[in-house]
């Protein structure tokens, strides 16, 4: 069942990674001067974690409240679910937008922005906000799909809105000549168009999760335990967005823009791995779920040990990749040598203790898809609260740009014992 449900998610995953990829290198040869927009490009980073942020608070929380409640079959709640997902993204992406757009050149100076990639940064975060309330529905409603029973659908949906964005990107930059903008716009199209294909799914009565009346009105209990089980990924991406401005506005500090342009590029690079470690997890969170819900901890501790196992062998090969190949990877973005130089010293550090990110993420979905979001939240936290960011705002005072590298695998190697702690506890416990 995990095979099911995890070849379409890593598909997907896989997909949406190339998504983002494309973007940067289409933005890093089409936008001059490329170092500077892919510079302007990473100061975004932390907008796009806040919205991803809220978007996991509903849509994390609701995928798994629906598995749940399938494995239960209680499908009058699941399509209760479904209705009060679709109107939570709504009312917290117009929020989001409303708040964030008037104070934009303040909030991209706070995360790094300089006078040299300001403009680049604000093209293309003027589109983005304009299309979050769009971006929020259809990933909320690509997480339901996956933990309805349908993860192909989830998939196509997801193949659909990367194709469109391959073949806009550059029609919007080169030809017509939009430059940063023109990415940005299409990210944008291409979510909507995938979001109308999404809808038509929810609206077929053939289905057992599907829109219907009545199931749209906000009832109290249910959105508080979505917002409860997805406070985890919340805070995760909230902490993400603050450690990117601490590492942003460090590498403009002791480094300049250079700097921030090589962090941007190695986190993309970083992104496809971690984005199929996360398919694995998609895969795995349905059959967590339901076996939990069903009272068979035995086989949720089976599929959670094979999604290790599988996570490991992604970031074991991300770290081979990028330890062994560093300059060809950085060479798809960028043409100039001193930014390859400093990715290539940035990624060898980054990437020292790499496989042990795809244990630690795992791990933490696990307690999300059982609902367990307060074991979740604490491990989120321990990795990027208790050692990444005291790491960022010390290590830099000392090692400058040296300290804001090695910050990241000194974090990821003291969290993964913790999490494994915590981890072989529950075990005992399911066993017991």
């Amino acid at each position: 069942m995990l095979t099911r449900y995890s070849i379409p998610a890593i598909i997907a995953m896989t997909a949406a990674s190339l998504y983002n990829v494309t973007d940067s290198i289409f933005i890093g040869h089409g936008v001059e001067p490329g170092h500077l927009a892919i510079a302007g490009l990473t100061v975004t980073f932390p907008f796009m974690n806040l919205a991803a942020a809220f978007g996991s608070l509903v849509g994390v929380g609701a995928s798994s409240l629906v598995s749940i409640k399938l494995g239960q079959k209680d499908y009058a709640s699941a399509n209760t679910v479904l209705g009060n997902t679709l109107v939570l993204n709504i009312i917290i992406g117009v929020l989001f937008s409303a708040v964030c757009y008037p104070l934009l050149n303040p909030i991209l100076y706070f995360f790094g922005a300089s006078d040299n990639t300001i403009d680049f940064a604000r093209d293309y975060m003027e589109i983005i906000i304009i299309g979050n309330v769009i971006t929020h529905i259809y990933f909320g409603q690509n997480a339901i799909l996956r933990s309805a029973g349908f993860p192909n659908i989830s998939m196509y949906a997801t193949l659909l809105s990367v194709a469109v964005n391959c073949l806009l990107n550059p029609i919007f930059i080169f030809s017509f000549g939009w430059g940063i903008r023109g990415a940005a716009w299409a990210t944008i199209l291409s979510q909507s168009i995938s979001l109308v294909f999404q809808m038509k799914h929810f609206h077929n009565r053939k289905n057992i999760i599907r829109f219907s009346k009545n199931i749209y009105r906000l009832q109290k209990d249910l959105v508080k335990k979505i917002l409860s089980i997805g406070m985890s990924p919340f805070l995760m991406n909230v902490c993400a967005c603050l450690i990117v401005i601490l590492i942003n506005r460090g590498m403009r500090e002791h480094g300049g823009d250079l700097a921030v342009g090589a962090y941007g590029i190695i986190n993309r690079i970083s992104f496809i791995f971690v984005m199929i470690v996360m398919g694995f997890n998609q895969g795995m969170q349905p059959v967590a779920g339901y076996n939990y819900g069903a009272g068979n901890y035995s086989r949720v501790t089976e599929v959670t040990k094979l999604t290790i196992f599988c996570g490991i062998g992604v970031t074991t090969l991300g770290f081979l990749v990028c330890e062994i190949f560093p300059s060809l990877m950085i060479k798809l973005f960028t043409t100039r040598p001193e930014l390859i130089a400093e990715s290539v010293y940035g990624m060898r550090l980054v990437f020292s203790v790499f496989p042990l990110a795809g244990f630690q993420m795992v791990a933490t979905n696990f307690f999300m898809s059982v609902g367990m979001s307060k074991k979740a939240i604490f491990l989120s936290m321990t990795r990027q609260v208790l050692f990444l960011i005291p790491c960022l705002i010390v290590l830099p005072r000392f090692l400058g740009t040296l300290g804001i590298w090695i910050s990241i695998p000194i974090a990821d190697f003291v969290s993964t014992v913790v999490t494994a702690i915590v981890l072989i506890g529950q075990f005992r416990k399911f066993r017991d």
